[in-house]
Parts: C-alpha cells; sequence; structure tokens
C-alpha cells in the first residue's frame, strides 16, 4: 500500500511509519492525516509494534498553516475532531509505538508524538506551543494529553509565552522518556520495538488501555479495575506459559 506524504514498510513485524514532506518540515495537512489513519488501520495482527519518525532534520512542525488559515469555525471543529479520532486510534489499537523525536516537535506534533507510547528524544530536538503567538488553540489533543504530562499551570505558560524546550528539557518534564545523540534515535526505537513487540499482545492491550483508563478514575474504581484486570491477565494460557518458562530459567 502506498500512503501520500507518508513512508510506510514493514520488518520483521515490526512497521516503520515515516512522515514525508520534509521540504514542510513534515508539517500535517489533511491528506498526511488520512494517511496515519488509513496506514495504522491497514496493519494487519502480524504487525505487532510500530516506530514512528520524521523524514529529514524534523519530527513535525505541527499544522499545516498553509492549508487551515482560512477555514471557518465549523471546518475548524471538524479537522480537531478528526485528529482526536486520528491520534486516539492510534494511541488505542493495542500496539506499542515508538516515535524518534528531532529538530521541531512543534503544536500539532507534539500532539502526534504524545499518542506515541515510548518516545526517543534526539539531542536536537525542541518543543513548542506557538498557538498562541498565532491567534490559535490547539486542536489536536494537546489540552489533554500535555496537560496531563506538563500540568495545566506549565502548558498556560508554554502557550502564553511561546517558550521552547530543549531535548534535555523535554526528557526532564516526560515530553520523551530517552535521550540520545542526534541520529541515535532510530537504532534505539528499533531495539525499542523488538523487546516490545516479544510481549504478550493481551498484555500490551491491557497496558495500553487499562492504565489512562485508571488514571481517569477514582482510587477505589482504579484499584478495582487494576485487580480485574489482573486477574483475567493470570488466567490466560499465553502468561501460565511465559511463568512456567520463566521459572524454568529459560526466559528472562
Amino acid at each position: 500500500m502506498t500512503y501520500p506524504h507518508l513512508r510506510v514498510r514493514v520488518d520483521d513485524g515490526i512497521a516503520y511509519v515515516e512522515l514525508d514532506r520534509a521540504d514542510k518540515r513534515n508539517a500535517l495537512c489533511n491528506a498526511a492525516i488520512d494517511s496515519l489513519e488509513a496506514a495504522f488501520r491497514d496493519f494487519d495482527d502480524s504487525v505487532r509494534a510500530v516506530v514512528l519518525t520524521g523524514a529529514g532534520e524534523h519530527f513535525c512542525a505541527g499544522l499545516d498553516l498553509a492549508e487551515n488559515s482560512t477555514r471557518d469555525p465549523l471546518d475548524v471543529l471538524r479537522v480537531s475532531q478528526r485528529w482526536h479520532k486520528v491520534f486516539h486510534d492510534m494511541q488505542f489499537g493495542g500496539r506499542p509505538i515508538v516515535a524518534v523525536l528531532q529538530g521541531a516537535v512543534i503544536g500539532g506534533g507534539l500532539e502526534l508524538a504524545l499518542a506515541a507510547h515510548v518516545r526517543v528524544i534526539e539531542r536536537n530536538a525542541f518543543f513548542q506551543l506557538p498557538e498562541g503567538k498565532r491567534g490559535i488553540f490547539v486542536g489536536g489533543g494537546a489540552s489533554v494529553r500535555v496537560a496531563r504530562i506538563l500540568g495545566p499551570d506549565r502548558m498556560t505558560e508554554m502557550m502564553l509565552t511561546g517558550r521552547r524546550y530543549d531535548a534535555v528539557d523535554g526528557e526532564r518534564l516526560g515530553l520523551g522518556h530517552y535521550l540520545v545523540d542526534a541520529g541515535a534515535g532510530l537504532a534505539l526505537a528499533t531495539q525499542l520495538a523488538r523487546e516490545t513487540a516479544a510481549n504478550s499482545p493481551l498484555s500490551n492491550w491491557a497496558t495500553i488501555h487499562a492504565l489512562s483508563r485508571i488514571h481517569d478514575m477514582s482510587m477505589a474504581d482504579g484499584l478495582f479495575t487494576e485487580s480485574v484486570t489482573s486477574a483475567l491477565m493470570l488466567a490466560t494460557p499465553e502468561a501460565r506459559d511465559r511463568m512456567e518458562r520463566f521459572l524454568g530459567g529459560t526466559q528472562r
């Protein structure tokens, strides 16, 4: 399959999805969002994990303003809700997504990055929410995903001032999980994708789905959901087989 503005290949159960608009710093146009939706929808069960990257020097500079600057409020609403759906489907598709973040990770690019479960930051990356300087507001999920990591207070300051965080700040604040030299992100992301792909698919699915939902629950409801999920997982044949192999010394 071919997807406009994306390069997609699958190698030994790992899908490599690369944003392919380097001349636009991989800004997200409508066609790119359509391609992301289609690519993740088309993956079959043989794809166990995904590595998400951006071509060229930047991961993603966010919304393609040239395409969206003349939209009326109703169109903006529809575009925002479409981004929400596509990023939600990526985040909750059940497959671990490992993103490599280099250069600009701005606005919608940060919203896309936070739909990934594991994020590798290269030292040349920088993070910014410049919507306040553009007279607009975030629309791809940042008010939820970014605010959950940074907190609403820091996100408010980031949007009001247009503050730019460098790679070290991004890792320290939780926008990514690993910090590597420029150019080293793909190798680590591939390694991490292969490690997560070796997990039980059901365990990955439960981790991806249950934890984010438990976060939204009261303490009592969260603990109950944890207990139910734990009981269901422990009862699966694969879990029993993996534990028996571990206890027998054949699996780390």
